[in-house]
Order: C-alpha cells, then structure tokens, then sequence
C-alpha cells in the first residue's frame, strides 16, 4: 500500500510505462460491468459442504459466475441448480470477488490519469470511486450481522474458516487506503471500515495457527489492519511475531525454498507472505533491503520453478490440487510482485525473469476459482496472456518493465535438499523422488514416491488431494495410492524419510533415499530409469510397491489373470476394488506396457521374486476410476527391481531386457549392456563403451525447522479402582466405588469453535472409573441444561468427511494398554430411545461390539454408563497404567456445527479439524489401583 506521496509517484511511473499503462486500461474496462450495476452481496455466511456447489447429477463443480445469484449452471450437464447449500457454496466465492472488485475500482480511481489529459478516464475514475464506497460501506454497515458460529476452521463472519476472512481484509482494506490516500473516501464510510476493521482484528488475531500456511494470511490481514489504524505494535506483531512474517519466511521456508507443506501450499503461503509485506513496507519495513531476508524470499521465487513439470504445471505433492498451472495469473504475480522487490532492492534476480518470460509465453490455461484470486471469474481466459491481464494489484507492485527472455530459461537436475525432493532431468523426462520430510499437517504416507513424466506424458503421477469434503480423500492419503512402498499392507506412519545419495553425471543421474528399513534407488541413464526398492529387516516383511501408470495399460508377458484379495487395500478407505492377481506362465521379468492415444508409450519391466497384482480405484481426481498395479514380495531382505522406458510418440526399438544377478542388476539396450551395482561410496554404471560413477552421499541428519518450539504435552493422571462386582450399567452411577473421580469443569480443558467457555454450569463432567477382570467401567455425569442430541435418522449432514453425531452432545473415549500398542476410540452419542449409539473410530483397533452402556436424562444434564472390553483387557492387573482420555461434546440449539468439548487430558485451544480423532501424544494416564 502507498502513501498518498507514493502514490502520486506511482501514477506518474505507471503512465510512462507502456505495460503498466496497458494494464490500467484493461483494468478500466474491465471495471465496467460492476459500474454499470450493483452486483449482489450475498445475504448468507458461506458453508462449506459435500453438495453445496455440486452438481447433482453427474458430480461437477457448478461454475462460479458473480452475477448469477440463486442459479448456478452445471458446466457438463448445462443444468441450472439453486437451493441453499449451492447459494451458501456461491457465498464464498461471491465475498471474495466483492472484495477484489472493491480494490480493483479503488485503484482505478487512485491511479485515473490528470482529467485534463483523458476526460473520459476521469469520469470512470469517479464512478469506481463512488461504487467502491457503496461496497464498503455496504459491508460495514452488515459485517456484525454475519454470524460468528459453525465454523470450519476459525472465527469468522462471512465465511466458515479465518484464513478466508483474512483474504477478504486484505482486498476490503486495501481499497480503503487506496481511497483515503486518494483523498476519495468519506467520514461516514471511513467510520464504518473502521468498525468492521476493529471487529475482523479480535476474529483474526484470538486465532493464531502457528506455522500453518494460513496464519501468513494472518498476519497479512493483521498487518493491513495496523496499516489501517496506524498501530505500530500491531504491525511489530504481524511482521516480527514469533509466528509473525519473518518467522515464516525464515522457518516454513526452507534453505532451499520450499514452505514446508509443499508445492500448493507454497504458492498460497508465498502470495500470503509478499501480500503482508507490500503492507509492511507501506510502514517502512521492506524485507528485500536485508540481504539474508531477501536471499530467502529469492530461493521461496526459485523454488517451483526447479520442480515444475516439463508442461509448467507443479506437481501436486502432498495435499496439492492436480494438474495445476504455473502459468495461472494468480501465480504469475507472485514472480511479478517479487521481482519488483529484487530490482528495487538492486538483487540479483536469479534467472527469476528468464523464467516468468516462460510462463508468459505458454498457452494460457483456463481459469481456475483460487481462495486468493478471483480477477478472471466469469470471463473466458485468453490464447495467452500479458502482464496487461493481471490485477489491481500489480499497479501497486509490479516493475515498469521485464527483460527476461522465455528462450534463456532451463531448469536442470536439482536436490531440495530440506524439502527432500530429488528432481532427475534429462531431455523429454523428469523423474523425482520424495524423501524428505512428512509435511505436516498436509503430508501424504508418500515417502520414496516416484513420478516420472516424460515426452509429454505425465506417466506416474502424483494425484495430489481432491476435494477435502469428498469421501475418495481417504484414497488419496493413503500409500497406496502413490507410486510408493508400504510394508504389510499398511499405509506408512507419519515420519521423515531422508537422502543418502544425490549426483548428476552428464547423461546420468541417481538418487538413493530411506524410510525406516526400505531404501529406493532411481538411477536416470539416456534411455531409461532403473528404480530399485529394497527392504533390509530383522523380521519378515510384506513389501508391496504400486504402481499408477497413465493410459492404457497391459501386461504382455504370458500368464492370466485370477481374482484375489490385495494387503491393505480395505485400509485405503475402500476405495481399491476388482483386485486380481496375475498367474504368469513363465519366469520372471514380468512386462507392463501403457501407451496413450497419441502414441506415446511407457514399459516397465518388473524384475522381483514376488507377485503382481491390479486393481480399480479412484485416478487423477475428477477423472473417475483408473486401473493400478502392485508388486508384492516377502523376506527379510526382499527387493523389487523395475525399468522404465518412455518412448515418443513413433519411436521404434524394443525395451531393454533385464537380468538380476546377485546384487548386480543387467540392462541390455540396442547399444550394448549396462551392468549396474550399488557400491558403498555410490552407484557404478559399467557399459559397452564407459563407465560411470555417480557418488554424491548426502548428510543424512537433517530436518525442518519449526515455526514453534515443540512441547511435551501435559499428562495428565487418575485413578481407576477395583470393584468386585460389576456396575448394573443403568445410566445411574450405582455400583461405581471410585477412589478420585476425573474432572471435566475449567477452561483449560474446554476446547472451543468461537465462544469461550462459559463455565461448569453450563458444561462440566464427573466421570468415576473403575475395572475388573473383565472391563473398564465408566460413568460419566455431564452437567448441561440444554441437551442436544441427534437423532439415529436425521438426514446425512454431508458437511465433510468427519462423522455427523460429533455435532451432537456425547462423549468420546479412548485406550492404549501398551505404549506402542493399538489405541482404541469409541464415539458414544446418547439416543431420545434410551439405547446408545456407538461408533468405532476408523483407523483404531475398537470395534462397536467392545463398548457397551447405558444412559439416563437428569436435571441439569445426563449420566452415561459403559463398560469397554478391548483384546488384552483380561492381562490388566493392579498397578497397570494405561493410556486413557475422555471427551465431551458439546452441542447447542441453532447450531450446525458442535460448540465445543471438554477434554480430561486438558490442553484447551480450538476444536477445529478435530472430528472423533484425539492425539495419543495427549492422553492423559489412568493407574489401575
């Protein structure tokens, strides 16, 4: 943001620059519209659920189009929808747009021309000024009318979650300051984007998400905020924080780039970051003029374009969307915004303009609905685009002129070495190898995941994450969905892979990385990649390795196919189906041929002592289901070798034969044979007319820093006494002799969604335990007047994947006998019959059948009884202590969307993204007495 100085400063730099003048001129008249009429404001708060914006028919995301309230078209089936779920889902996207529109217009108006020169500029100027105020004021004079409740993921008015209320202050904000700097904003509305400005800071700075990717929009909004009231402690906060802007940049934002989260989570963080910094430096921090801040945000620019797919999508690792462009305007500000930083700042810009001349120069992709960009909604994208296409913003932001040449850009073989991605290039192929760091929150059970693309071709990809709401997201964060290897049938546990070998060699390249007991080897020669997974263990090990080939696949060595079950694939949210396994009729190596319809093909040759199996499951998503394989083989010290041989499109020649010989691997090409073998210092290459030796040992100590320092959790500690009898279990608390009852009454245990707790009046529980040979009792006496339960046969709430009856007062409870052993959840909610509804919670050892209980309506609240019989409850004796947790659901009246809980084992905090999980890391310990 700019000083009303600046920004007469930027007005003349913008009419002598003829890109930026261009610019201004598109944004004019593409203003028009929005002048010619008020656009709708939506009435309602948006609602994020599973059909809301969903065609019903087919599955298709309805098309956004702002000026279509109330009926929205399927843009496959050509039908209109309308209803409340697909208003609420336009809700979202029609704030955002708004929001956009108003600083679009304001800088219209704050950078118009002299009306002396262009009289008809000046006359639109004043329009856009006008109808921004009405905006503004039309917000301010609403915001406390939204309701702050049912949310999804912190306070907020407008929409369900904080980071987008942060989006939307930004642009709300940054129309404000562009008219008041102008000189063209009015007391009336001035006092009420105060009163909306004052309100949005207490939602967004009580909701502080540490190192996630949102709280960089955080603290961008809290940042346009102090810019806003002048605040200088405000600012001191949302830039130098300890989770502040420069903590993220210097801590999400590795050494070598990358935000820890991944390639989508990087863009949106990096867009967060340099949107709070333009108004940082409107206060007179500006991070490119440190050289260590500036060397950080270079390497944040760089990082995607060393991992960009040969087609300029980035490759959707971890919960990333699929086949997304680089070339999308959205993304070509964040090279326009930090360029301009570097050249202003005299930086050396690193190749950074080379390379936004190549995106400029590829077809422009179709335009896509973005939380943080809404400039191109309801308009065709161009063939391709020019920096005139872009948004208000770069009025602000972007350089007069670019030198970069898309002709001078080239990206080679690269090691993210904290990211722990390993990029192998050569000419029409990319392959890479993930092992690294888990990611996160956002992380995938993908450790030594492969893709390769190749003459255009993405062959193995990487599916990245569908839709958050839809159930198939199971599917995608499982291992075997992934061209990765799990061990038993079981998606990996989260954790950290690392690099142990890196190098590049001319023609050849290699990567080595580990997880736990597996290692993968990927060596790129110039025809082909051998990939090598072994296992190394002190037990036997099923070791399964998918595959996810694109096109059409088929195996043409001899043998059959036979119907059989497939390790694991029930786990992978019962998404696998038709599983067969193939019965070859011959020795191995086992060949799969895919090839696509522009002739392109793919061969992997399968050498491994094991088996081969396919299956159907969900593929790209919005694709529908895809055919994919797997490998299998068992030992100790199994190992599975493939070849992969792209070919163009019209290529002749065979694949290459493969022979394992002991630990040496041959690969026979046209040219001769390459005789491969893993050496202690590195990978030897011994061919027909050289040999190659590829080194390259990498430090494997190595990790992430985190944006906060790691606490070990309180544990907190009760009692269970011996009884010699079991309770009636009657929803009374007779029978139950406990020594020291377990709390649940102070707001340290309270988690919330918005309001704080409002004391043990109005929630609180007594829970006694007791045990004996046979079980766990538990009775639990919850205070609450107002009783809220959902009934077995209300209608599917298909809000999101978590489980409706957590919207619903009830409780939850959880077990571990071993430290390393199974945990055990039960989600108990009590039914207006008398019975109780259980519900196992998936991904734990607890079945329905382990609990059973009864409960009782009294004043002021209820009381639950159960007895839960886990396997190996029968070997408890006294002075045995297990893991153990109970929470409290808390559900109110004209609530979509559970209040609260209280939890025993206490920690407080927010009940978002929470479902019926509970980390083991916080149970609390009961001691059998």
């Amino acid at each position: 943001m700019l000083t009303a100085d600046a920004l007469a400063a930027r007005q003349a730099e913008i009419a002598g620059s003829p890109d930026l003048a261009a610019l201004y001129a598109r944004l004019a008249e593409r203003a028009r519209p929005v002048l010619d009429r008020m656009p709708t404001i939506p009435e309602h708060k948006a609602l994020l659920s599973m059909d809301g914006g969903v065609c019903p028919r087919d599955g298709s995301t309805l098309t956004f189009d702002p000026w279509a309230a109330g009926r929205h078209r399927c843009p496959r089936c050509g039908e209109y929808y309308a209803g409340e779920r697909h208003e609420r889902w336009w809700a979202r996207f029609q704030h955002l747009w708004l929001a956009e529109r108003m600083a679009h217009l304001a800088a219209v108006a704050a950078f118009a021309p002299d009306e002396s020169a262009d009289a008809s500029s000046s006359a639109t100027a004043e329009a856009a000024a006008a109808r921004a105020r009405e905006l503004l004021a039309a917000y301010g004079e609403r915001y406390l009318i939204y309701p702050n409740r049912d949310n999804v993921l912190g306070p907020a008015r407008l929409f369900f979650s904080t980071y987008l209320e942060s989006i939307w202050l930004t642009n709300y904000l940054a129309a404000a300051v562009l008219l008041r700097e102008s000189a063209l904003l009015d007391e009336t509305t001035e006092q009420l984007v105060s009163q909306l400005a004052d309100e949005a800071a207490n939602l967004i700075g009580d909701f502080d998400e540490g190192a996630s990717n949102r709280q960089t929009w955080h603290n961008a909004a809290l940042a346009a905020i102090a810019v806003w009231f002048e605040d200088e402690e405000l600012l001191a906060r949302a830039v130098e924080g300890p989770t502040g802007l420069l903590a993220h940049l210097l801590s999400g934002f590795g050494a070598d780039g990358m935000w820890f989260e991944g390639e989508n989570y990087h863009l949106f963080a990096l867009r967060g970051l340099l949107t709070g910094f333009s108004w940082a430096r409107a206060a007179g921090v500006d991070p490119f003029a440190e050289p260590e801040l500036a060397a950080r945000l270079t390497a944040a620019l760089r990082a995607p374009a060393l991992t960009a797919l040969p087609d300029l999508t980035f490759p959707a690792r971890k919960d990333s969307r699929f086949g997304v462009s680089l070339a999308q305007p959205m993304y070509l500000e964040l090279w326009e915004a930090g360029l301009a930083g570097l050249i202003g700042a005299e930086r050396d810009t690193a190749g950074l303009a080379d390379w936004l001349a190549a995106l400029y120069a590829a077809p422009a992709p179709a335009a896509e609905l973005f939380d943080s960009y809404l400039h191109e909604a309801g308009q065709p994208a161009p063939e391709s685009r020019s920096r005139a296409d872009l948004s208000w913003w770069m009025l602000l932001a972007a350089a007069p002129a670019l030198d970069g040449a898309a002709e001078r850009w080239q990206a080679g073989s690269a090691l993210l070495e904290p990211q722990g991605l390993a990029v192998l290039r050569a000419p029409a192929r990319y392959a890479s190898l993930e092992c690294g760091a888990y990611g996160g929150g956002h992380g995938h059970p993908d450790r030594l995941n492969i893709s390769l693309h190749a003459d255009g071709v993405y062959w193995l990809p990487d599916f990245g994450t569908g839709s958050y709401v839809s159930p198939d997201l199971a599917w995608y964060r499982s291992t075997l969905a992934h061209n990765a290897p799990l061990l038993d049938g079981r998606s990996q546990a989260p954790g950290d892979a690392v690099c142990e070998f890196f190098d590049a060699d001319g023609e050849w390249t290699w990567v080595r990385g580990r997880f736990g007991d597996v290692s993968r080897s990927i060596i790129g020669g110039p025809d082909y990649l051998l990939d090598v997974v072994e296992l190394a263990s002190e037990g036997e090990h099923t070791l399964q390795l998918p595959w996810h080939p694109t096109g059409e696949a088929e195996v043409r060595s001899p043998g059959v196919w036979e119907p059989a079950e497939l390790e694991g694939a029930e786990r992978a949210g019962g998404h696998a189906s038709r599983v067969e396994r193939f019965r070859p009729a011959g020795p191995a190596p086992i060949v799969l041929h895919a090839v696509v319809p522009v002739g392109a093909s793919l061969t992997l040759t399968l050498a491994h002592d094991g088996e081969l199996f396919r299956g159907v499951a969900p593929g790209a998503p919005g694709t529908g289901e895809a055919p994919f394989y797997v490998a299998r083989a068992r030992g100790k010290s199994a190992r599975i070798v493939s070849v992969l041989t792209p070919a163009a499109a019209g290529a002749g020649g065979s694949p290459p034969a493969v022979r394992v010989a002991g630990e040496a691997i041959e690969i026979e090409t046209s040219a001769g044979v390459d005789r491969h073998h893993l050496v202690l210092e590195g990978w030897n290459i011994d061919g027909p007319g050289a040999s190659v030796r590829l080194r390259g040992r990498r430090p494997t100590e190595r990790s992430l820093p985190s944006l906060l320092p790691r606490e070990e959790p309180f544990r907190q500690r009760g009692v269970a006494t011996r009884i010699a009898e079991p309770p009636p279990l009657d929803g009374t608390t007779d029978g139950f002799e406990a020594d020291e009852p377990l709390l649940l009454d102070h707001e340290d245990q309270y988690r919330r969604s918005e309001e704080p707790f409002a004391g043990a009046d109005e929630l609180s529980a007594i829970a006694e335990a007791c045990w004996d040979d046979e079980a766990l009792y538990l009775a639990v006496a919850v205070t609450k007047p107002d009783l809220c339960l959902r009934p077995a046969d209300a209608p599917a709430l298909r809000f999101d994947n978590e489980a409706d009856d957590i919207h619903s007062d009830g409780l939850q409870v959880y077990l571990r006998l071993e430290p390393d052993g199974p945990v055990f959840g039960w989600l108990v909610v009590p039914e207006t019959s008398g019975e109780l509804r259980v519900r196992a919670v998936p991904g734990t050892g607890a079945a329905g059948e382990m609990l059973s209980g009864a409960w009782a309506e009294g004043e002021g609240g209820y009381t639950v009884t159960l007895a839960l019989r886990p396997p190996g409850w029968d070997t408890r004796v006294a002075g045995d202590a297990i893991d153990f947790d109970l929470l409290v659901n808390e559900m109110l009246p004209d609530r979509e969307r559970r209040a609260g809980q209280l939890v025993w084992s206490g920690g407080g905090g927010w009940v978002y993204l929470r479902g019926d999980r509970q980390d083991p890391a916080r149970f609390g310990r009961l001691e059998l007495a």
